[in-house]
């Protein structure tokens, strides 16, 4: 379930863990049962999934200054196995 934070004006704030459909409800401060309004906060992305975090990380980065390529990577030749079939080389090249 999602945590929500509220504040409330005399005691400062605190988290209520509900479900989604009651995201909008009001909440009471638990020390004084005041009435406290929501705070919205950024989601919690650093507690996922360390791949993802460091793939957002990346992105982040790359969307400001994008890397540079200064040449062709290297060609893996085990990728792309060669024919030595004689008809093989009569076939169009692309």
């Amino acid at each position: 379930m999602p945590t929500y934070a509220f504040r409330c004006p005399h005691c400062g704030g605190f988290d209520v863990i509900r479900p989604m459909r009651e995201a909008g409800a009001p909440a009471t401060c638990p020390e004084c049962g005041t009435a406290a309004r929501r705070v919205f906060e950024s989601p919690a992305l650093r507690a996922g999934d360390p791949r993802m975090r460091r793939a957002l990380d990346a992105s982040e980065r790359s969307a400001d200054e994008p890397a540079v390529v200064s040449s062709v990577p290297g060609r893996n030749r085990r990728a792309t196995p060669v024919s030595r079939d004689p008809r093989h080389a009569r076939l169009p090249r692309p």
